[in-house]
């Protein structure tokens, strides 16, 4: 997820090399900076919002001790035992995260590739987005409210909350390209300090009335919610913001390994979070006026301004860690066929995982600038947050059922019965949410089925375009012999034809014995795949195979989290014999100029979505690396 803000060492994305304990604690406390960002921010608004939609706004004992219970147990059913506990083990080669989920789970599943597998995958990837766009604004706008709440002066700041968010938020996304190296070291220590702020606070107030520690129990929570009654279950979409950036656990696993992530969640961020939220319901039940603002209440004034500065410093390291969690997914998204080529920008030479995706940055600062003028209070963006979360966690469970079954081999009854258990826990927060469609909810989800439309476009219009262009191509062996009983005029040096499909003619090596009526000494028919696993080893990355004396077929195999890089991987096949100068080949490309038709297989508006996408792709000469002065590329008219 958070590629960018890690810039993390491989070591520990290889969990059979466990590494030092120094290097494991600093691993922890880097995992705090960019895995439990967002998690952390919720006590600004968690608590706020549960309180406010319980009966009599949340001021009498029993809905205190049921909120603090509710979110107790949220983060122990949800983020400890599912997270924690199971679903870091369903790890591909080390990664985690939905793309990574789906890749592994198409992996094990006998019987090769499964379309419901491939659309759970998307709408997870585009539920992810649909977060990433709300995340910033709802965690950087709780913060800044805080302005109004400053001793002294803060009732007269209230009109500056608005737009000192919106220039912060604009100053976030303006400096994504110089890319976030340097000050990624700093986000573990910073945020660590905001955690033991928050038990600190905590603990400061649970002594304003003991008895909140009675909301241990979840005998409380499920009081409440019968109490309640269907307001209770209105209330769980509130509670359930305390468990937001849950999912980071496991998509940020590739980064800092299993053990940091588990140990900082343990050790650090569950202990003072719970402390938070009991040392709020202490103080909301000694004065019952402060639960319409609990958090920043419970700030004593003395050190009201380093706390508030260090608040603002923690929602933007949060953001940071979901902007980039959305370029590494795009990068996946790509690879896996997801989405056309996009401009991916490396903004480190010597730190992976640097990238920079000024497409997805362009519309996230303006989903979230637009989000703030719409609702302009956390309270009201936290009624369209959550749905998001929810849905990408259901997404999970069911991808974690393949995973289960097939790749750990269990039983059915027991993949069904793990999956059934958690889904039920998503199931409820769902429906849950799901109530919140008129206060906002809605934006996200036509949000994520936008993105769901626009990924199903692509990955069907380019099955269209493969099946065409197949059935209208020559066999690649058939043309081979073609040539060797007539052979064409040879020109010297070697020709690379790239192409998607290995076993048919590519487009540019037709037209370029039609047109110009030559064939090069050596011709490599070039395919550049995607593994479903993150990452593929130089050893594995290239393999040969020779058609005749004319003809060569190279395949170059990349992870779905690499960067394509076409001129270094053929640097590896010198090692298995095939010699050439990359100053001295020449890369023909098939540039398909492409057409809408009614009768496609898919709907005419789809066709013109699919050809608006293709228009707006990324040339392949800049995607994969290649010299452009060694380009030629020739085109073709396709109708789809």
């Amino acid at each position: 997820m958070a590629d960018q803000a890690v810039g993390a060492d491989k070591a520990s994305e290889d969990p059979s090399h466990g590494p030092k304990k120094d290097r494991f604690w600093a691993l922890a406390l880097g995992s705090v900076g960019v895995v439990f960002g967002d998690i952390g921010t919720s006590p600004l608004y968690a608590m706020r919002e549960a309180l406010a939609h319980s009966k009599g706004g949340g001021s009498d004992e029993m809905a205190v001790l049921g909120v603090v219970s509710l979110v107790t147990w949220a983060l122990i059913l949800i983020v400890t035992i599912k997270y924690v506990v199971f679903l870091m083990k369903a790890d591909n080669k080390g990664e985690g995260g939905g793309l990574a989920l789906m890749a592994l789970a198409q992996r094990v599943r006998p019987g090769g590739r499964s379309a419901v597998i491939f659309f759970l995958g998307m709408f997870g990837a585009a539920l992810f987005y649909a977060d990433g766009i709300i995340t910033p604004a709802v965690s950087v706008l709780g913060s800044m409210e805080g302005m109004k709440e400053i001793p002294g002066i803060g009732s007269r700041l209230e009109g500056f909350v608005l737009p000192a968010t919106a220039a912060i938020l604009i100053a976030l996304f303006l400096i994504q390209s110089r890319g976030t190296a340097s000050m990624a070291r700093l986000f573990g220590p910073i945020t660590a300090l905001w955690f033991l702020t928050l038990g600190g606070l905590g603990l400061l107030h649970i002594g304003d009335d003991i008895s909140i520690l009675r909301s241990l129990s979840p005998t409380y929570g499920v009081l409440f919610l019968l109490d309640n009654g269907f307001l209770g279950f209105v209330i769980l979409g509130s509670v359930f913001l305390a468990v937001t950036g849950a999912e980071a656990l496991y998509a940020d696993m590739g980064h800092f390994g299993k053990g940091p992530i588990r140990a900082a969640w343990v050790a650090l961020v569950l202990p003072t979070l719970v402390l938070n939220y009991l040392g709020q319901g202490a103080l909301v039940l000694s004065q019952p006026e402060t639960r319409a603002n609990p958090f920043f209440l419970m700030v004593p004034e003395a050190i009201y301004w380093p706390v508030w500065l260090l608040a603002i410093a923690a929602t933007v390291i949060a953001s940071q860690a979901v902007i980039t969690g959305a370029f590494s997914m795009t990068q996946q998204a790509v690879q896996l066929g997801l989405f056309p080529r996009i401009d991916i920008r490396r903004t480190s030479e010597t730190q992976a995982g640097q990238i920079y995706v000024p497409f997805v940055n362009t519309l996230l600062l303006i989903g979230v600038l637009v989000l703030l003028v719409m609702f302009r209070t956390s309270s009201n963006l936290a009624a369209a947050y959550g749905i998001a979360v929810t849905g990408a966690m259901f997404v999970d469970t069911l991808l974690f059922f393949y995973i289960i079954r097939y790749m750990w081999k269990r039983p059915l009854w027991q993949a069904a019965g793990a999956c059934t258990a958690f889904g039920f826990l998503d199931v409820v927060f769902i429906s849950s949410n799901l109530l919140k469609i008129p206060q906002g909810a809605w934006l996200p989800l036509v949000m994520g089925a936008a993105l769901v439309v626009m990924m199903w476009t692509w990955h069907r219009g380019t099955q269209i375009l493969s099946d065409k262009t197949r059935r209208d191509s020559v066999p690649l062996t058939e043309l081979a012999e073609i040539l060797r009983a007539r052979a064409p005029h040879r020109a010297p040096g070697t020709a690379i034809f790239l192409t998607s499909d290995p076993d048919t003619a590519p487009v540019a090596l037709m037209h370029n014995l039609k047109h110009n009526k030559v064939l090069h000494e050596k011709n490599i028919i070039l395919t550049v795949s995607t593994a479903e696993t993150p990452r593929v080893r130089d050893e594995d990355r290239v393999k040969i195979e020779p058609v005749n004396d004319d003809f060569k077929k190279l395949t170059i195999a990349y992870g779905f989290m690499e960067t394509p890089n076409v001129p270094k991987a053929l640097g590896l096949c010198r090692k298995l014999g095939l010699k050439f100068d990359i100053m001295a080949t020449s890369f023909f490309l098939g540039r398909r100029s492409v057409v809408p038709s009614a009768q496609s297989g898919m709907p005419l508006w789809q066709d013109k979505v699919f050809i608006y996408l293709m228009r707006n792709a990324a040339n392949p000469t800049d995607f994969y690396k290649i010299p452009p002065g060694r380009v030629v590329e020739m085109g073709a008219q396709v109708t789809v």
